[in-house]
């Protein structure tokens, strides 16, 4: 069975591509890992995963709320390493669950952690990265050891689903446009063709099929080196998801400086 998403205009197209999927937060008990990506395979109807990816360093609380909250409405954490369970995810592969493994939102020194013990290395990092945020050390510190980047949010976010208030979306930066007549792109090819000459791998998000079709057509012109530079500038290490909530857990990704 070929898993399909619902696009705005209300058709189904399927999904063509990796089965990608991401051993969430509630799961780094070890014996939780394998069943988790199990389950994982029966929702998606697959017999495999391309890639799957430890979600956080960060552990919740075992059980089945993915967002477990206390009586006050704090979300609740483990004292979990990422260790154990990044071993069992190496257990994922050697059974044929997963034919890659690798991290989400890991900071340099956690990844290189992971690498210290890896038998199975992590072949992806998949960060926030967008030209508010670009992560190029961080990039350039995972090309250095085979660990190639993908970006969520590559195009940004609106403003009030990050709840910060007073900063500009980012396909509106006024510092685009001189961009776009030059290449006669729209803003998102601009940022995406960023993304993509950099080395990165953006992975935009859609439900409307001309979006989907226009975020593809980035293939066919190059940024001058010192476009690169004017977009290198953008970055203000400004965070869309900064995953404020745990930041007192001592495995909170966002306290180095990459």
């Amino acid at each position: 069975m070929i898993p399909r998403v619902q696009l705005s205009d209300g058709s189904e197209m399927p999904v063509i591509g990796l089965g990608i999927r991401e051993l969430w937060n509630t799961c780094h008990r070890p014996e939780r890992v394998v069943a988790a990506c199990r389950s994982s395979l029966q929702n998606l109807g697959l017999d495999y995963l391309d890639l799957y990816l430890m979600h956080w360093p960060v552990a919740f609380q075992d059980g089945d709320e993915p967002f477990p909250r206390d009586a006050d409405g704090r979300l609740l954490h483990e004292d979990a390493d990422y260790l154990p369970a990044y071993r069992e995810m190496e257990q994922c592969v050697r059974l044929g669950l997963a034919r890659s493994i690798g991290l989400a939102n890991f900071n340099s020194e956690q990844l290189a952690r992971v690498l210290s013990v890896a038998t199975i290395p992590p072949v992806n990092n998949q960060v926030e990265c967008h030209p508010y945020l670009n992560q190029l050390t961080l990039a350039k510190f995972c090309a250095k050891r085979g660990v190639a980047v993908t970006c969520f949010s590559p195009l940004g976010a609106p403003s009030p689903v990050a709840g910060i208030s007073g900063t500009p979306g980012l396909l509106g930066d006024a510092r685009l446009r001189p961009l776009c007549a030059k290449y006669r792109k729209t803003p998102a090819q601009i940022v995406l063709r960023y993304l993509v000459q950099r080395g990165t791998y953006p992975l935009p998000k859609s439900q409307d099929k001309d979006h989907m079709i226009e975020n593809t057509q980035i293939f066919d012109f190059d940024l001058s080196t010192g476009d690169m530079h004017d977009l290198d500038v953008f970055d203000s290490r400004m965070r869309f998801y900064p995953f404020i909530e745990s930041k007192d857990d001592y495995n909170y990704p966002f306290g180095v400086d990459f």
